[in-house]
């Protein structure tokens, strides 16, 4: 026995159900007309994360909108509504504090923009390139190609720093060199290597700082400033240059050694070496 759904569904009911799905077919359509819209308006200039909120912020003000609308389409009185999500407003609330937190402290990075979208940072012992910036964490893809989670909040109270926010930095080389070596002829070896490197600025000049005596060589600080984007050509080439410059010209870079004493002063515990027959 068929049943009749004339009994469940008047006419009038069945037609306010339409109107409710053209109206919500038709509003999802215009919210996604409206964010292609947006890709082709918005400056070039602007930066990835301005782009992302204006694009939520209209998204969102479009979906709150069609809400609205099919709100005031099924006739709903708004009042015992309003009265039961404010109860369970505070009951959500008091659950779920960490989460506000973490909102309020998105709301701060936001405005105060440590960084953007691209920018590569470091947080704690976390390197990589910001992916989002959303309402209750970032997400940053690391130079393995995972993708970090990390929450606002522990954001905001976290030491972070971005790598890529000037055009130019520096890259620090520990170099050591045997005691016997003179210090000058070392000087003008870096020197030739970071004035010889097309990778390496000649403004701000290389940094070169002879910061202490090893317990085994003379250890040296040597900064050559680059563009941002050469970092790994950079490293590598510099590092094979060093190398290669200091065999070239003699220059030792020593390892730790042990010396093994009888008792005497100076002179070492003797050591022979000899060879099966």
């Amino acid at each position: 026995m068929n049943p009749d759904w004339s009994n469940y569904f008047s006419a009038e009911t069945l037609e306010k159900i339409l109107r409710i799905a053209i109206i919500l077919v038709v509003g999802i359509i215009i919210i996604y007309i409206l964010g292609l819209i947006l890709r082709k308006i918005l400056p070039s200039k602007l930066s990835q994360q301005r782009k992302m909120i204006i694009s939520r912020f209209v998204r969102y003000s479009a979906i709150v909108i069609l809400f609205t609308v099919i709100i005031a389409e099924l006739k709903i009185d708004m009042t015992a509504v309003f009265g039961t999500a404010g109860v369970i407003g505070i009951v959500v609330g008091v659950a779920s504090q960490t989460s506000i937190g973490n909102i309020v402290s998105g709301f701060f990075m936001v405005s105060e923009k440590p960084f953007e979208i691209g920018d590569q940072i470091r947080i704690g012992d976390k390197t990589g390139i910001v992916h989002s910036i959303d309402l209750l964490s970032i997400k940053i893809r690391t130079f393995d190609n995972l993708l970090l989670r990390i929450p606002n909040q522990t954001v905001i109270s976290t030491e972070v720093i971005n790598v890529t926010r000037f055009a130019i930095r520096r890259l620090d080389f520990e170099i050591g060199v045997a005691y016997k070596e003179n210090l000058e002829v070392v000087k003008q070896t870096l020197q030739e290597i970071a004035k010889r490197n097309p990778l390496c600025l000649d403004e701000p000049e290389p940094l070169i700082v002879f910061k202490a005596f090893g317990a085994s060589s003379i250890n040296i600080l040597f900064g050559v400033w680059f563009e941002r984007d050469n970092y790994l050509k950079v490293k590598n080439s510099v590092f094979m240059e060093i190398k290669t410059a200091f065999e070239q010209k003699g220059i030792e870079i020593p390892f730790p050694h042990i010396s093994v004493y009888t008792g005497e002063v100076t002179k070492p515990f003797p050591v022979e070496i000899k060879e099966k027959a």
